[in-house]
């Protein structure tokens, strides 16, 4: 049998460019073609229907089940006329991904097949919840939960299946998945926004929060990934030296695309825009392989149900073009790793964005208020919102080449910087001047200057303002967005209640609402300071700066997820309705629990491939040398040998250290994860995963990238860094 590495290479020399059929015309001739939408519904639903129907969605009303009956009558019309014969409630459980239990169309009665999709169908489904992450809220003989229908997204088809959103609870109430908090807290921060907007515009009705994120992934051939047991296993790579040419040259970064992946991007894009998805832009991102693609902004829940979507259709395409997915946040050391970076806005149904500035002083002052009162909320809860995006496998990317630091701090840019510095040295007579009719006049000059784009970019920032929005630069590439989502919302929604209770209560007492307002936003542009910083995240300065300003600088994963049970983040949620105590405990429980078995699985493949792929290539190659050191004695003078074989000697002595520091660091690392495993709990079990078992994986790594460099490179079984990122 030939070397594994090699038979992969061939195998992925030889795929080429797959033949795309995307339809001619415009990409309006097939958007949402897939979907069951507002305008199709038009098509099989009673036009009186509809407008009960979009009266509850629109208002958050929930769905009477008579309305779900009729609904589901034009649903299954609409789906079996497009070949559909099952369909599925798709959700999000709390494993970070989607799922799915497929039920035919049809029923038995009196020995005869019949169609079937009751409005029971449509609205609600009994999955098994004891088999999905619950963190001890079901127990393995507690097995009943629902889901059910989400109205406020679209049902979709995949194939032949009929796709309907739906959020996931327990038999007991509580939310077991995403879905249910991130529509809770979209629901708790429209409805503060809503009430604080009125001191500024008493025709704002509604107050919507709007995501636009931006997924990063790597493409790795088929054929090299299938012989890299990390990949398959793990997503990332557990060992690998660097390739000698990585991103140094930054040549690769919107660059031109290549030939096989533009056919997949074509492809992408193209199922995606049927499936109802926006998707606008996709380049070449900075690392070699790494590519992005990104929407144009939607409803908060609605795109993060499209960018879950995004991201299975991403995998199925990728297979049909040979290549591979990789959303793992860093599966090459040393390079770049992948973000989801999640631009967040608030738009009023009068189509104003309340992050952006106005085009008159009023209109500034209401974006300054919304502005610091972010502000507020993101130091308030800095520790929560981190929290909100760690992960075992984001712990590998933040900090490192590019992705923000495991800090959160907030980027403004000098101009907003201006603004806020001149605002709290103002006095409100200087500030605020009423006339006769009202109006107000801030004294602040450059306010109706600012300009979209007004601020520079900071990489190395977790939550940026740019402009019209805040990027929440920090959240991971295979998380789904709606964990940092709800744990935003639910911030802001919280602040900005306490902002109206601290401004109603001065106005009750005879103060005027504008002197109020400025006066009370000039004490929060103080009290924000700690959280805004310009500069550089990763230098050390700023660490040790952070820490005196008393942000949360811990970087310990399961200590950071601490944090959900903290009393102001069990307060916070409490108040905005989003998450109860019950309901925190048990994402910790999960959080936890998955940091463990995603180390507990690394660490048990390093030691696989270390003791079947590494260790028998070294020893080949250093049997190799030690018959080439008795060969030469047999020819050569004792003295001509000494001097011969010095270099073979060397390389010997080096295999011999790295092999033997290897097979020590596998045995402390079998036996700290053993230990680590009677731990009685969850966090005391991932406390101990990552202060014992990780650092001794980094050691093992240390020497098998050394053993890579010094054993022949024929003899080497897997696919190196160089292969695995510059092979198209």
């Amino acid at each position: 049998m030939g070397n594994v590495r090699f038979e992969a290479l061939k195998m992925a020399f030889a795929h080429h460019v797959v033949d795309v059929d995307v339809p001619e015309g415009k990409v309006k001739d097939y958007f949402a073609q897939d979907v069951f939408t507002r305008e199709k519904m038009k098509e099989y639903i009673s036009q009186d229907v509809l407008d009960r129907l979009f009266d509850d969605v629109d208002n958050g009303r929930t769905i009477h089940r008579d309305i779900a009956g009729v609904v589901a009558i034009g649903i299954r019309k609409w789906a079996i006329e497009r070949g559909a014969t099952h369909f599925t409630h798709w959700f999000q459980p709390l494993t970070g991904g989607t799922a799915e239990k497929h039920d035919a169309f049809f029923t038995l009665k009196d020995g005869a097949l019949l169609e079937e999709f009751s409005g029971d169908s449509l609205y609600q489904q009994e999955p098994d919840a004891s088999s999905f992450p619950s963190g001890g809220i079901r127990n393995t003989f507690e097995a009943r939960g629902y889901s059910a229908w989400d109205p406020s997204s679209p049902v979709f088809l995949i194939g032949d299946t009929l796709c309907i959103p739906t959020v996931f609870v327990a038999y007991t109430g509580e939310a077991l998945d995403y879905k249910t908090p991130l529509i809770r807290s979209t629901a708790s921060l429209c409805h503060a926004a809503r009430e604080v907007c009125a001191y500024f515009d008493k025709q704002v009705k509604h107050v919507h929060a709007n995501l636009g994120w931006e997924q990063e992934y790597f493409l790795v051939d088929e054929a090299l990934y299938n012989a890299r047991p990390d990949l398959m296993l793990t997503g990332r790579t557990l060992m690998g030296h660097n390739s000698a040419k990585s991103q140094q040259l930054e040549d690769h970064y919107f660059g031109a695309i290549p030939a096989r992946v533009l056919a997949f991007m074509r492809e992408l894009e193209y199922e995606a825009l049927k499936a109802g998805v926006p998707v606008r832009t996709r380049h070449n991102e900075v690392a070699p392989n790494q590519f992005e693609m990104a929407p144009i902004f939607e409803d908060v829940n609605l795109a993060n149900d499209h960018n879950l979507l995004v991201m299975s259709i991403m995998e199925r395409v990728a297979e049909r073009h040979h290549f591979r997915v990789l959303l793992h946040e860093k599966p090459y050391a040393g390079v770049n790793g992948s973000g989801k970076h999640c631009n967040w806005s608030l738009q009023t149904n009068t189509g104003i964005n309340l992050l952006a500035p106005g085009k008159n002083p009023y209109q500034n002052l209401q974006f300054i208020t919304f502005l610091v009162n972010v502000l507020m909320a993101v130091q308030r809860h800095n520790g929560l919102l981190k929290a909100s995006i760690v992960s075992a496998t984001n712990e590998h990317r933040l900090g490192a080449n590019e992705a923000p630091p495991a800090i959160i701090s907030v980027f403004l840019g000098k101009q907003i910087t201006a603004v806020l510095d001149k605002l709290e040295h103002a006095k409100a007579e200087e500030a605020i001047i009423i006339n006769a009719k009202k109006e107000m006049k801030l004294g602040v000059a450059n306010i109706p200057e600012i300009l979209l784009d007004n601020t520079d970019r900071n990489r190395t920032s977790p939550f940026a303002f740019t402009g019209n929005r805040f990027e929440f630069r920090a959240v991971g590439s295979s998380a789904n967005c709606g964990a940092a989502m709800l744990a935003l919302n639910a911030a802001v929604a919280e602040q900005l209640m306490l902002f109206k209770q601290e401004v109603d209560a001065r106005i009750e007492k005879g103060e005027a609402k504008e002197r109020v307002l400025f006066d009370v936003i000039k004490k929060y542009i103080v009290a924000c300071k700690a959280i805004r910083f310009d500069g550089n995240g990763y230098s050390d300065e700023w660490k040790a700066e952070a820490e005196k300003r008393g942000l949360d600088c811990e970087t310990s994963v399961p200590l950071v997820i601490d944090r959900y049970l903290a009393s102001e983040s069990i307060k916070m949620f409490g108040a905005t309705g989003v998450l109860s105590e019950a309901e925190l405990h048990s994402r910790s429980e999960v959080k936890w629990e998955t940091y463990t078995k995603k180390l507990q699985i690394e660490s048990r493949v390093m030691g696989d491939l270390v003791v079947n792929h590494v260790l028998p290539a070294a020893k080949r190659y250093q049997t190799m040398l030690l018959q080439n050191v008795l060969a030469v004695k047999q020819v050569f003078s004792a003295d001509e040998t000494a001097s011969l074989n010095e270099m073979d000697y060397s390389i010997i002595r080096q295999i011999e250290h790295h092999s033997g520091a290897i097979l020590e660091g596998v045995e402390a690392m079998t036996e700290a994860r053993h230990k680590a495993n009677r731990q009685i709990d969850e966090r005391s079990k991932a406390i101990a995963y990552h202060d014992t078992v990780l650092p001794l994986m980094a050691d093992i790594r240390e020497h098998v990238d050394a053993l890579e460099l010094i054993v022949d490179d024929e003899m080497w079984t897997l696919p190196k860094y160089r292969e695995l990122l510059f092979i198209h």
